[in-house]
C-alpha cells in the first residue's frame, strides 16, 4: 500500500470524523451555519476555491486505481472534491440554495451525518491498520501462511 494512500486516508478520515462529531454536538448550529453559508456569495467562493484546491491536490497527487479498495476510494474522493468545488465556483447562488433545499439537510441531517461519520471511520481505521511496510513480491503474510502466534503460558 503506498504511504501516500495511508497518510491521506488517515488525514481525511480523522478530519471527517472530527467534523461529524462537532456537527452532532450542536445540530441547530450546524444547520444554521450551512444555511448562512449557502446565502453568502463570498463564503461560497472561498469554499469553492478550497474544495477545488483540495480536490486538485488529491487528483494530481494520488491517481491510484489499483492495489486494493482503499487507494481507489481515496482517489475517487479526490475527484468528488474537485467536482464539488468546481460546481460551487460556477453554480449561481440561487441554484446552490435550491440544491441545498432539495437535499433536505434539516430532515435527513442524521442520515447524512451517519454516512459521513461511517466513511471517515472507514478511512481512518483502514489508514491506521494497514501496514506501510513494502511487501517483497511473492512473500506471503503470516495470515496467508496460516501461522498463528504462540501464546505465552
Amino acid at each position: 500500500m503506498p504511504r501516500r494512500t495511508i497518510y491521506v486516508s488517515r488525514l481525511i478520515g480523522l478530519l471527517i470524523l472530527i467534523a461529524a462529531i462537532s456537527m452532532l454536538v450542536d445540530k441547530s448550529r450546524a444547520l444554521q451555519t450551512m444555511m448562512s453559508l449557502v446565502h453568502d456569495p463570498a463564503a461560497l467562493l472561498i469554499i469553492g476555491i478550497l474544495g477545488t484546491t483540495a480536490g486538485l491536490a488529491l487528483v494530481l497527487g494520488h491517481q491510484v486505481w489499483s492495489g486494493g479498495v482503499l487507494p481507489v476510494v481515496v482517489t475517487i474522493f479526490g475527484w468528488v472534491l474537485l467536482v464539488r468545488g468546481a460546481i460551487l465556483l460556477f453554480l449561481p447562488l440561487s441554484a446552490t440554495a435550491q440544491l441545498v433545499e432539495w437535499f433536505r439537510f434539516d430532515e435527513w441531517f442524521y442520515w447524512y451525518l451517519g454516512f459521513s461519520a461511517a466513511f471517515g471511520l472507514y478511512l481512518a481505521i483502514h489508514g491506521f491498520v494497514v501496514s506501510d511496510r513494502p511487501r517483497i513480491p511473492g512473500q506471503r503474510t503470516v495470515a496467508e501462511r496460516g501461522i498463528r502466534p504462540k501464546r505465552s503460558a
